[in-house]
């Protein structure tokens, strides 16, 4: 989440957008959205090809129009329109041509950012917020598989295996938690990316993570209301019931701490 677009991903669409994004960028390297100051650049940024093509300058570095038509199938003809867009609100330059036959384009900041809360506050904010969301749900697909055919036809060792993959947990954090969180995912991540700038076993790695509290369901207090009382045994079918879902748990409170790889409650 960070330029938005982050990605970088197998589709190299930079999507993403968290707010807070620091990691090894400096603020020169960053973009941020003010919804108040500048919705005309927010609404532009919103076309799927103008993500995917700031994705690609980002990820892959400098392009001509006709380079990025090839690697997304469209016409020059568009691909130099929308890049004209972008470069109109600074999200892409001219970069240093190669001849003088055909302009390059690059990419101004390395990452988009925004303040969720002001997002929220404005029609235009919202629809973007949304927008990238799923943008970055799309990426992550798009990730999933580039990541299965790399380690499949060998261009990945095998020893990524052990430390890449899918998790997905249901801690209960307040909203204060939550954010102490985020900000320890950040530093860790800004500390070990310095680490293994010089490394060559260093390889790109498409990192997602997302935190989305959700409330309590309505039918939850229902439930509770015509539950047994305390002093009340439970039935041999709510018991027998009841054994697994809490040996499975993993937010269980009595359940024994363990770490989880590649979980689901899907």
């Amino acid at each position: 989440m960070a330029d938005e677009e982050r990605p970088q991903n197998g589709t190299g669409e930079d999507v993403a957008g968290t707010g807070e994004e620091r990691i090894l960028l400096g603020e020169s390297r960053l973009r941020r959205l003010d919804p108040e100051r500048e919705p005309a650049a927010i609404k532009a940024l919103t076309h799927p090809l103008r993500i995917r093509l700031l994705g690609l300058l980002r990820m892959d570095g400098p392009a001509t129009a006709s380079e990025l038509a090839a690697s997304t199938g469209e016409s020059s003809a568009s691909t130099s329109y929308h890049l004209r867009v972008l470069a109109k609100y600074a999200f892409v330059a001219e970069a240093e041509h190669r001849d003088g036959r055909e302009r390059r384009w690059r990419a101004v900041h390395a990452v988009t950012t925004w303040d969720h809360s002001a997002m929220d506050a404005s029609p235009v904010g919202r629809d973007f917020a949304g927008i990238m969301a799923r943008r970055q749900i799309e990426n992550f697909g798009a990730t999933l598989a580039r990541h299965e055919s790399d380690i499949a036809d060998g261009r990945l060792g095998r020893e990524w295996l052990d430390h890449a993959g899918i998790t997905d947990l249901m801690p209960r954090l307040t909203s204060e938690s939550l954010g102490e969180l985020k900000q320890a995912y950040e530093d860790k991540l800004e500390e070990l990316a310095a680490r293994d700038a010089g490394d060559a076993r260093a390889e790109q790695v498409m990192v997602f993570y997302g935190m989305l509290p959700v409330a309590g369901r309505a039918d939850a207090s229902a439930a509770a209301d015509s539950s047994p009382r305390a002093d009340s045994p439970p039935s041999a079918h709510a018991a027998a019931e009841a054994e697994p879902a809490k040996a499975h748990d993993p937010v269980n409170a009595n359940a024994a701490p363990r770490r989880l790889t590649g979980y689901t409650h899907d």
